[in-house]
């Protein structure tokens, strides 16, 4: 199994990115699904994280302008971030806890990151 983000880069404040997260696997099926992020000289922090069923959860700092999503056919997660500051500014990581078959335990799987610069 692996992940493949994608959708980081350059944006000025004010503006919009979507990161993707693709899983690969045909059998695999995601429980759940959370977006991190790491800037530099500083801990990774959780995002946004979906644990299914429409539940989902927000860091304060991105509330209103950040969505998790997820498209379950397709295997593939999603950050939609709007309204972009030079503080979110970031390597962004999706994680995902999941399995191949129903009955094995659910694994956890990190994506290889992707950068988000947001200029002020």
């Amino acid at each position: 199994v692996q992940l493949v983000e994608s959708g980081g880069g350059l944006v000025q404040a004010g503006g919009s990115l979507r990161l993707s997260c693709g899983v690969s696997g045909s059998t695999f099926t995601i429980n759940t699904i959370g977006w991190y992020r790491q800037a530099p000289a500083k801990q990774r922090e959780l995002v946004a994280h979906d644990k299914g069923g429409g539940s989902t959860t927000y860091a304060d700092s991105v509330k209103g302008r950040f969505t998790i999503s997820r498209d379950n056919a397709n295997n593939t997660a999603y950050l939609q971030m709007n309204s972009l500051k030079p503080e979110d500014t970031a390597v962004y990581y999706c994680n995902v806890w999941g399995r191949d078959y129903y009955y094995e335990p659910a694994k956890e799987y990190w994506g290889q990151g992707t950068q988000v610069t947001v200029s002020s």
